[in-house]
């Protein structure tokens, strides 16, 4: 698998029919090792990294879009249970296009999360999105992950736990 600019981590990894497969801690299952999912195990321990808990780390978020059932790649839920951060996840060689930021755009009209986040693995983005008609880039450390973000009508603001 490709070099990617994320720090590194640990995957347990096994061959089975010819194929590589890595384990998935959160889902507690093997997955086939696509570049992609290279990218999404890369992001993961990165999220954990940055203060994430594990348990508010969902993979393959459904997500109706016009009737129609897609899927977040990562979505990272607050304290309340309500999606913070949406991550999309592409191959490494798969450029982050305007396209890749709409897709996650998409999504989030639907979640509502303040933060939007992309990923090859190589290159990302992580935009605050809280003003749509002025989203900001940000650090992905500026993320509070273990607090709850205001609800609709209760102010906008972060509110401890």
């Amino acid at each position: 698998m490709p070099e990617l600019s994320l720090p590194p981590c640990r995957l347990r990894v096994t061959e089975r029919a010819g194929r590589d497969l890595v384990w998935d801690p959160l889902r507690r299952r093997w997955l086939v090792l696509t570049p992609e999912e290279w990218v999404r195990r890369h992001v993961i321990a990165y999220l954990e990294r940055l203060g994430a808990p594990a348990g508010r780390i969902c993979q393959e978020y459904p997500v109706d879009v016009n009737g129609q059932p897609q899927r977040a790649d990562i979505v990272v839920t607050d304290g309340g249970g309500r999606p913070l951060l949406v991550v999309e996840c592409k191959a490494p060689e798969v450029e982050l296009t305007p396209k890749v930021y709409a897709q996650a755009v998409r999504y989030n009209a639907v979640l509502g999360a303040r933060y939007l986040a992309l990923s090859n693995g190589k290159t990302h983005l992580w935009v605050d999105v809280s003003d749509l008609s002025a989203p900001v880039s940000v650090s992905p450390q500026a993320i509070r992950f273990g607090e709850r973000v205001a609800g609709p009508g209760e102010g906008g603001e972060v509110l401890p736990e």
